[in-house]
């Protein structure tokens, strides 16, 4: 399955009519590690008015959404940051928004955004990685064809993750599944025969 998370933990934190939002976005592999990472930001922040809370997890396997206001109007703050999330084409992630109110309402409209907004710059600053299962395979070839086959991989999308270097070189290659079998064809062509290939194994990036 494809899907796309976080790379790591991101931060932001903006004021708005002098209320402090601070967000925390964060990559969650299960619904138990999604909690305990709420769990922790509302301790670090247990002084704080509100920690509003969303995550979405779904590995093909596990499926889980739940959002929380811890407060806030209804509908006003954990459904925006769930949708944020969902918005982002996101999976197996997590965001707390914590609030420190100023002393000014910021009415149904103004929370939204608000929450919007610090979930987005958090899961920004965290940036997004793409995850999907792979396939690789082992290119063995001579020094004079070195640049034909680096090049051949890279524009074909595909990633040299091991280099071996002795009489001949040897290279392991890293495609998307479903897609090593064209490359190694390419490469063939490429090089007029003049490689060795061998199908590896197929990994979850």
């Amino acid at each position: 399955m494809e899907y796309r998370t976080l790379k790591g933990v991101g931060t932001a934190e903006l004021v708005v009519k002098k209320s402090v939002f601070i967000g925390y976005a964060s990559p969650a592999s299960s619904e138990e590690e999604a909690k305990a990472f709420i769990a922790r930001i509302k301790a670090h922040h247990n002084d704080a008015t509100h920690n509003v809370s969303a995550y979405l997890i779904n590995d093909g396997k596990n499926f889980a959404v739940r959002y929380d206001d811890d407060g806030e109007p209804k509908g006003s703050a954990g459904k925006p940051v769930l949708k944020v999330i969902q918005n982002k084409g996101l999976s197996n992630v997590v965001v707390v928004v914590t609030r420190y109110f100023g002393g000014i309402k910021l009415g149904y409209g103004g929370l939204v955004k608000a929450y919007s907004d610090a979930a987005s710059l958090a899961i920004d600053n965290a940036g997004i990685v793409e995850i999907y299962e792979t396939e690789r395979f082992e290119v063995t070839l001579p020094y004079n064809l070195f640049h034909v086959v680096k090049e051949t991989v890279e524009k074909a999308g595909g990633r040299i993750v091991e280099e071996e270097y002795g009489g001949l070189v040897r290279f392991t290659v890293e495609t998307r599944k479903g897609e090593a079998e064209s490359l190694m064809e390419l490469l063939t062509e490429r090089t007029k025969g003049r490689v060795r290939l061998r199908p590896l194994f197929m990994r979850s990036l």
